[in-house]
């Protein structure tokens, strides 16, 4: 797991943006839930989850923080 989060988070800023098109944000929130599993939180898999759910509208959010931040947000 840890490699893969090492890769997603290695990724050059414009392939994370290309990521971030509705179609494949799915990968961003396995990315999150991965993530999550892997530093044993329990909210945040909770969350990840749900969020797995709302895609549609969380791709905008992941757009607007890789533009800013040059990575996806997520709190854990």
């Amino acid at each position: 797991m840890k490699a893969f989060i090492t890769a997603m988070d290695n990724l050059p800023w414009i392939v994370k943006l290309l990521l971030c098109i509705p179609a494949l944000d799915v990968v961003w929130t396995v990315y999150r839930l991965i993530k999550s599993i892997d530093a044993s939180n329990v909210l945040g898999i909770v969350i990840s989850v749900i969020l797995f759910f709302f895609s549609p509208f969380v791709w905008l959010i992941d757009i607007i923080c890789v533009i800013v931040n040059k990575k996806v947000w997520w709190f854990c």
